[in-house]
């Protein structure tokens, strides 16, 4: 995925990737991924767990936010089956503001 974010990117257009095999996107560097220490085949979450597949979704977009610098990868703070995932928020206005240089 990452050679293939890094040929999107160059037309400008932001991208993040989720992984779930830490080591080997470490290697490849996609410009932003963020990490998920879950079982493989499931880097969203469980089936049929929609407020954990989410909640995964906003903290992947809150990240495509952040990271400023090529090849940073966020870890997630969740643990497998393990969390209320009720509780985590959409991205408000406030995490989606562009940054200005400093």
């Amino acid at each position: 995925m990452g050679l293939i974010q890094r040929e999107i990117e160059r037309a400008g257009i932001p991208t993040i990737g989720i992984s779930i095999v830490r080591d080997y996107t470490a290697k490849v560097r996609p410009p932003r991924s963020v990490f998920l220490k879950w079982p493989f085949g499931h880097p969203l979450g469980e089936p049929g767990n929609i407020s954990q597949q989410r909640a995964v979704l906003f903290e992947t977009f809150r990240a495509l936010y952040a990271i400023d610098t090529p090849g940073t990868i966020i870890d997630l703070p969740f643990r497998w089956r393990r969390e209320n995932y009720s509780d985590v928020k959409p991205p408000g206005a406030e995490d989606l503001t562009p940054k200005t240089a400093s």
